[in-house]
């Protein structure tokens, strides 16, 4: 074998290996073993602590992770980035100026360059009013978090709570709202990006989704081809996932979560992996069951595999 023969089997063999080297499929996510069909919680000691955590979102390249906590009576976003090689410690993002007094930052949800976010929020001043909650929206400048500031007219309105925002690939907004006109308490809406960080007018995306009992945690896929929602349409908890048909939401259905519904704890804050792998969802406990968050004791996040969902297309 002659010297130009040997060095090309040598350069062939060489990149054959690093094609077979294989880095840590499960590093996208805090370095998590993947759950199967059966729901874990997701990252214990990491997300998941003795307090009390909400909701797990990453944005589209799997570099940023956000989730919520209860501090002291605040529900801060708390936020970890994969820096050369290895995630960081989670720590808060300040959203609000006054950082002492309480508020509300929840549901996150990342726009598809990771340059901004929307989420549910209640300002110091407005938790004091005990206003209803807004959408509010960070910008990302030179790879840091900026405080938030509300998202106006037509999404957030002074009189009707607006929540649970998602935004999707072309800028526009999906959030749930109980303003005049819907057919629930909280109907699901979506308002046209304009560009410039302007919006439409909201429109109630319909009555194959939105039911008389009223939506409320909702999900929708970048591309707009799927949701999914609590399950409002039959007699059983948990939740439902609807495809987009010839353009139309088609009517929820009920897909199986992996466990058997636990009558004492809320399910909420569905949410889909970007690489649509796992679903994430998030459990409250509260007593007495009727105090809502004044009562809450428990709150985890957890994840499984989403293969069960995407039977139902």
């Amino acid at each position: 074998m002659n010297k130009k023969h040997f060095l090309l089997l040598v350069i062939g063999l060489h990149l054959m290996l690093l094609g077979c080297t294989q880095t840590n499929s499960n590093q996208s996510y805090l370095d998590q073993a993947p759950p199967t069909s059966t729901p874990k919680v997701f990252a214990s000691s990491i997300v998941n602590t003795d307090s009390i955590e909400i909701n797990t979102v990453f944005n589209t390249s799997f570099t940023e992770v956000f989730f919520t906590r209860i501090i002291n009576k605040k529900f801060v976003i708390h936020h970890s980035e994969f820096i050369d090689g290895h995630w960081s410690s989670p720590k808060p993002l300040q959203m609000f100026a006054d950082h002492e007094k309480e508020s509300v930052a929840i549901d996150p949800s990342i726009s598809q360059d990771g340059n901004t976010m929307y989420f549910l929020g209640i300002s110091p001043e407005d938790r004091l009013k005990k206003s209803k909650p807004d959408i509010y929206k960070s910008q990302k400048v030179d790879g840091k978090w900026q405080l938030a500031t509300k998202v106006g007219q037509p999404i957030s309105t002074p009189e009707y709570a607006e929540s649970y925002p998602v935004v999707v690939s072309d800028g526009s907004l999906y959030f749930t709202s109980d303003r005049p006109g819907g057919l629930g308490g909280r109907d699901i809406y979506r308002a046209q990006y304009l560009g410039n960080g302007k919006f439409d007018t909201p429109v109630n995306i319909g009555a194959e989704v939105n039911s008389e009992k009223g939506e409320r945690g909702t999900y929708v896929s970048p591309d707009e081809s799927f949701l999914i929602t609590a399950n409002t349409y039959t007699d059983e908890r948990g939740f439902a996932v609807s495809f987009k048909k010839n353009g139309k939401w088609q009517r929820p259905t009920v897909f199986d979560l992996g466990e058997t519904i636990d009558e004492n704890w809320v399910y909420y804050c569905p949410y889909m992996s970007p690489d649509n792998k796992y679903f994430f969802f998030s459990k409250r406990y509260s007593y007495p069951s009727n105090s809502g968050w004044t009562g809450v004791m428990k709150g985890k996040v957890y994840w499984v595999n989403s293969t069960e969902i995407f039977k139902k297309m």
